[in-house]
Order: structure tokens, then C-alpha cells, then sequence
């Protein structure tokens, strides 16, 4: 009697046991990455970065609610030995500050729309019509942006001063209605918007104004986005320009009350400036952390690397 010999047994891997067995290996390499000389230096050094910039916000929050006897004292104590919120009471006490905080919002409002309006204008303009003299009129706008603000502080006043325009609102909104880096950030997004679709709609019929109102304008919403914020963040912590332009303190924003009133005689109050402070940063930290992922989008967007 003859028996047929059996096949060899064979072990078949269970479905999905190679691609698990693969993913294992991947993550044990990734950790084994984490502890390389490389890595452990860049994370050190974003690590010191991230102290760098964190460091005096977090020193200014919690000085806010130091005494100010604490807050000279050698060595300095980072947290608070005895918690008041002195500071605060004497700011809202010795301060108009719902004028100021109205100056500051109106400001920085009128500011954000206009500049976000014209820019987007004169970028659309440069990047989609063509005109005699385009490419150097825009030159002419970047060759601005190496010029520092305090070369043109001085004409500037005395341009607003022969306009009559000192101490009122449109001292301190006019002179940022149309910032270069807002015109260069706009242009550039613009030019990947198809010159079919501007060219349907003035086979359409329709003018200038709409195409750049109904078809350009929704589509530059993450370019529109950034601007605003950059805009709003600057206009709101302005200080050199309205200490100068305004002469009466209920014009004051945020910034220059803050200054002025924490300076007592031959001394500076630092408890009321790191209370004032913190709560001038409330506002824009809030504001930048719920929209900062629409500053990154713009940036990306706009070919700025």
C-alpha cells in the first residue's frame, strides 16, 4: 500500500501582516532619526528660539500681576511672590481707556480696509493691465521698500502739517492707505488668476471696476486675508507716528496713552506699562492665533519664500 506524500507545510502571513510589520519598521526608524546628533541640535536650537520669543511675553504676563517693589527687586523672581491686580486697577483708574481703546479700534479699522483696498487696486492694476511704463512704475514701488519709514517721517508731517490734517483721524490714517509690500503681496497673487477669465468678462461686457469687484476680489481671499492681518497687527502698535501727529490726549491710542501715563516723576511705573502691555497685546495675540493659518496660506501663495 503506497501513501502520497504529503505537500510541505507552508505558513501563509495573515493579510495585512506585512504592510503592519513594514509600518513598525517605519516608526522605529523615524524615533531612531529623533536622536541623531542632527536632530537633537535642530531641536535644540528651535527650542532656544522658542524660549527667545515666548520668554518676554510669558516675563510680561506674569510681571503684570507683581507689586512693583517685586518687580525691581535683584535677583528677579519669574513667579509672582505676591499676586495683585493693582497694576490693572490703577490703569483702568488713571486712564480714559474706552477713548483710547476707540481711538486705537478706529485707527486700525480704517487703516486694515483702505490698505487692503487701494493695494489690491494698484496690484490688479500692475499685474492685469497693461500700460505704458507698468514695469518701471512697479520697480519704482519695491525700489520704496528699501527707504526706512524715519527718512520719510520728516516730510511726511510736514506734508500732513500744510494740509492741515494735525491732531484728527486722518492724520493717522491717510499716510497708510497704500503700503508697498501690500501692492508686491497683491500683484504677485494676482498674477496666477487666468487672463481668459478677466477676458470672458469683458466680452461680457463688464467694465474695470466689476471685473476686479465680482471676479478678482473672490479670489484673492487668502492674499486679502494676510494683508489685513499684517496691517491691522502694524496699525494697532503704531506709536512713534500718532505720538507725533496727535497733540490732544483724547486722540491718544493705546500705545502713546500707555507710554505717557506710566511715567510718574523721574520714573517709570513698570507694574502699570507690563499691565498696560499685556493688555494691548490681548487683542492682536488672540486675533493672529485664530488666523494664522490664513497668514501662512497667503504667504505660500504669493510666491514669498
Amino acid at each position: 500500500m503506497t501513501t502520497t506524500p504529503l505537500p510541505p507545510a507552508t505558513t501563509s502571513a495573515a493579510p495585512g501582516t506585512d504592510t503592519a510589520t513594514e509600518s513598525e519598521q517605519r516608526t522605529r526608524s523615524d524615533r531612531r532619526r529623533l536622536f541623531t546628533p542632527r536632530a537633537l541640535l535642530l531641536n535644540g536650537a528651535l527650542l532656544v528660539g522658542l524660549v527667545a520669543s515666548l520668554g518676554p511675553l510669558v516675563w510680561m504676563v506674569l510681571s503684570s500681576v507683581k507689586p512693583e517693589s517685586e518687580i525691581r527687586q535683584f535677583p528677579p523672581t519669574l513667579i509672582p511672590q505676591d499676586v495683585t491686580l493693582e497694576n490693572y486697577t490703577q490703569l483702568f483708574d488713571r486712564l480714559n481707556f474706552p477713548q483710547f481703546f476707540f481711538n486705537s479700534v478706529v485707527v486700525a479699522l480704517a487703516v486694515t480696509v483702505g490698505a487692503v483696498l487701494f493695494s489690491a487696486m494698484v496690484g490688479y492694476a500692475l499685474a492685469k493691465i497693461d500700460f505704458p511704463g507698468r514695469r518701471a512704475l512697479f520697480l519704482l514701488i519695491m525700489a520704496t521698500l528699501m527707504v526706512p519709514g524715519t527718512i520719510t517721517f520728516v516730510p511726511l508731517f510736514v506734508l500732513v502739517a500744510n494740509l492741515d490734517l494735525v491732531n484728527t483721524y486722518a492724520a493717522l490714517i491717510l499716510p497708510f492707505l497704500a503700503a508697498p509690500f501690500g501692492v508686491f503681496l497683491m500683484r504677485q497673487f494676482m498674477l496666477d488668476i487666468p487672463d481668459e477669465l478677466l477676458d470672458a468678462a469683458r466680452v461680457d461686457g463688464a467694465g474695470e471696476f466689476r471685473t476686479f469687484f465680482r471676479i478678482v476680489l473672490p479670489q484673492t481671499g487668502p492674499a486679502l486675508a494676510t494683508l489685513g492681518i499684517l496691517t491691522f497687527l502694524g496699525s494697532w502698535n503704531n506709536f512713534l507716528w500718532p505720538l507725533v501727529a496727535v497733540q490732544s490726549a483724547d486722540m491718544y491710542t493705546l500705545p502713546v496713552a500707555l507710554a505717557l501715563y506710566s511715567t510718574g516723576q523721574n520714573t517709570v511705573q513698570y507694574g502699570l506699562l507690563l499691565a498696560g502691555a499685556t493688555v494691548i497685546v490681548t487683542p492682536i495675540l488672540v486675533v493672529f492665533l485664530v488666523l494664522q493659518r490664513r497668514i501662512i496660506q497667503g504667504i505660500a501663495t504669493t510666491g514669498i519664500k
